[in-house]
């Protein structure tokens, strides 16, 4: 007995050269790309107004106000700087008469950075991997105590840090600047403890086994697994020692140890005949400020990562 069959419909499929389809026009995501381009550029145009002004004339600065193109463009600015103009040459230019030590500043900026980022990385290390790993009594009673001085503003601390450093005889010297942040700090032990309780025990087991001490393992293993964070925490504390100005300022009296965020506002009080020498003050804080941007910039997908891989939401 024949049986009947019922003949199933097959869909038909979409060749290879028939075109797909075009997705619609999204009004939510156009509004999104036009709020980010109006975010990106809110963001940039300060640094474009600096450019802008430290190309113009201090002269002319001040009748072109509303220009949004520098007003009778000159490297005047840049040249009061790095200590190419005389100081007549200056005063008839519009700008301060005394020339602004640029380069000395910038030495002593780095040298201090580097005190602090240095110490701090160390031993901000050495004191996470102790609250991480070592096993002692009332670890975490004493890592909850550190961990509190985030929540101290850091304005309470200068008179402190300022009367111990007076009493060590450290005032208006490079190490007097960096010594109270660099030893450690609480953000950068919670930073790295947070990425050393993220390391597998059994590798540090495995070499204590093979004889090796804690102290060993913590610079022969720890620290080179520790690579990425280490470097996260170094970028982050290098910015921030370069752009402190309050401490520097209360500690530093004479250019022997004036870093360049001080030597900024010295700059700018060294008022001419027109008033201040914005052309030269806004050339100085943008070269002060290029090499915190570009260091940034190249690991700014570093520094996000690491941050998210240690936990901090």
């Amino acid at each position: 007995m024949a049986t009947a069959t019922t003949p199933v419909a097959v869909p038909a499929t979409v060749t290879a050269d028939q075109p797909a389809p075009k997705p619609g026009f999204n009004f939510g995501r156009a509004l999104a790309w036009v709020f980010m381009i109006l975010v990106i550029l809110g963001s940039l145009f300060p640094f474009y107004w600096m450019l802008r002004t430290a190309l113009s004339s201090n002269n002319a600065l001040y009748a072109g106000s509303d220009s949004l193109l520098p007003v009778d463009a000159s490297w005047g600015g840049f040249q009061r700087v790095f200590g190419l103009q005389t100081g007549q040459e200056a005063i008839d230019a519009g700008g301060a008469g005394q020339p602004i030590n640029f380069w000395h500043y910038l030495a002593n900026s780095v040298l201090v950075s580097t005190l602090i980022t240095a110490g701090q990385v160390f031993f901000s290390a050495m004191a996470a991997y102790a609250f991480a790993r070592l096993q002692w009594r009332h670890r975490e009673k004493v890592f909850g105590f550190f961990l509190a001085g985030l929540m101290i503003p850091a304005i309470f601390t200068l008179l402190p840090n300022f009367v111990l450093i007076k009493q060590l005889g450290l005032v208006d010297t490079l190490l007097g600047i960096s010594l109270p942040t660099m030893l450690m700090t609480p953000f950068a032990v919670f930073f790295l403890r947070q990425f050393f309780l993220g390391i597998s025990r059994e590798v540090e087991e495995a070499a204590h086994v093979d004889g090796a001490s804690k102290v060993r393992v913590f610079f022969r293993l720890i620290l080179p697994m520790s690579s990425a964070p280490l470097a996260t925490l170094a970028i982050l504390t290098y910015i921030t020692s370069w752009n402190d100005y309050f401490w520097p300022l209360m500690v530093s009296y004479t250019d022997r140890s004036r870093v360049l965020t001080v030597a900024l506002g010295v700059f700018k009080s060294q008022t001419p005949q027109t008033g201040p020498d914005w052309s030269g003050l806004m050339a100085a804080t943008l070269v002060a400020a290029l090499p915190m941007l570009i260091l940034f910039l190249f690991f700014a997908k570093r520094i996000v990562n690491s941050i998210g891989f240690s936990g901090i939401k």
